[in-house]
């Protein structure tokens, strides 16, 4: 019989709890996600306990109020504060989210946040986002022309095309979609996920690229796109309200059509 292991250091273990201020009557506990790598420690979790009635509405306001007021030594990422720039995306609840813009009365019970599953921890709620990153790159996410552009004037489109890329460009690449993903927790490598997939389409849909035969080619491959399986994690949980899958789905379509 096949026994498997866990290495030592991957078990999450339970961490010191903080109380909330004398006084307080309006509490609710919030649980993180803590690990230092160069500490040599396992991660763990720690408990803190806050006064709602001291605290604004925001997830992220009660990390922040932690860091300041609690526990300095709490490591995550964070911005613009309005859902904006993608900094502060974790795993809030079981879902993948912004926590600026994740209201803490919308949780039932202790809040629970974690890192983005299944990427590298850099310390406590900040993932590394290298390799994102790098698959967003090699999308070639700018306009990809072959003709000269005019010299009095910029590339124009119509009402109706610039209408086409509603609903794409709006992504602030938080990877929260691309993170509940399991054909990308597994095939991360070479799978470029729904994030960069659907940046991808947002310049194939636009009528002023001028290499979608290009794009398509380098797209055209079993793992880059054909990993998505359309379960439609990404869409659901995308805190813009974007439809990743959907995307995906037109990729796959222009694929098919041309080999007709």
């Amino acid at each position: 019989m096949a026994e498997f292991r866990l290495p030592k250091n991957s078990v999450v273990q339970k961490g010191k709890t903080f109380a909330a201020p004398k006084g307080a009557t309006n509490t609710k506990r919030f649980v993180i996600y803590r690990w230092d790598p160069s500490s040599g420690e396992n991660p763990r979790t720690d408990t803190y306990a806050l006064d709602l009635d001291s605290c604004g509405p925001m997830v992220l306001d009660a990390v922040l109020k932690i860091k300041n007021e609690v526990d300095s030594t709490l490591s995550f990422r964070r911005s613009c504060r309005e859902g904006v720039c993608g900094s502060c995306a974790m795993n809030i609840d079981g879902t993948n989210t912004l926590a600026c813009t994740k209201a803490i009365s919308d949780i039932k019970g202790d809040v629970k946040v974690y890192p983005l599953p299944h990427l590298p921890v850099v310390k406590d709620l900040v993932p590394d986002l290298t390799n994102f990153y790098a698959q967003y790159a090699a999308i070639k996410p700018w306009m990809w022309t072959q003709s000269t552009p005019p010299p009095d004037r910029e590339r124009l489109q119509s009402k109706e095309d610039r209408a086409k890329l509603d609903g794409l460009y709006e992504c602030i690449l938080c990877a929260s979609c691309s993170t509940s993903c399991p054909s990308y927790w597994w095939n991360g490598d070479r799978y470029l996920g729904p994030a960069a997939l659907l940046q991808a389409y947002r310049w194939i849909a636009d009528s002023r690229d001028e290499s979608t035969g290009e794009r398509l080619d380098e797209l055209e491959d079993p793992f880059r796109l054909f990993r998505c399986h359309t379960i439609m994690n990404c869409t659901n949980t995308c805190p813009k309200g974007l439809n990743p899958g959907k995307a995906i789905g037109e990729i796959k379509k222009l694929i098919a059509n041309r080999a007709l």
